[in-house]
């Protein structure tokens, strides 16, 4: 299994920019898929956004497309969420997520590891 940790969550207005971090270690990173997911209180956990190995493809839920950007740089083990344009129901933990496979995938059942989380919360 590959460890995950992010980085980067906090309170920010309606309309404002967060950047998360996911920082890997103990496996070849560029083997695996990352994927963002969330979870707000009294919901189940969602898919955000998914990137492949090598950066080249994306996949984005509908609800954050034209607003977050997923990024890596496997020089650096880490994956990234740019969130632009914030709304309040942004607000839930960021779990970063890593599947070792070629393919993305957009069900949390597909990915074998976890980070315990960044709290993202977007006022009004």
């Amino acid at each position: 299994q590959v460890q995950l940790v992010e980085a980067g969550g906090g309170l920010v207005q309606a309309g404002g920019s967060l950047r998360l971090s996911c920082a890997a270690s103990g496996r070849t990173f560029s083997n695996y898929i990352m994927a963002w997911f969330r979870q707000a209180p009294g919901k189940e956990r969602e898919f955000v956004a998914a990137i492949s190995r090598d950066g080249a493809k994306t996949s984005y839920a509908d609800s954050v497309k034209g607003r977050f950007t997923a990024s890596r740089d496997n020089a650096k083990n880490t994956v990234y969420l740019q969130m632009h344009n914030l709304k309040p129901e942004d607000t839930a933990v960021y779990y970063c997520a890593a599947r070792f496979a070629i393919r993305l995938a957009t069900t949390s059942g597909d990915y074998g590891s976890w980070g315990q989380g960044t709290q993202v919360t977007v006022s009004s």
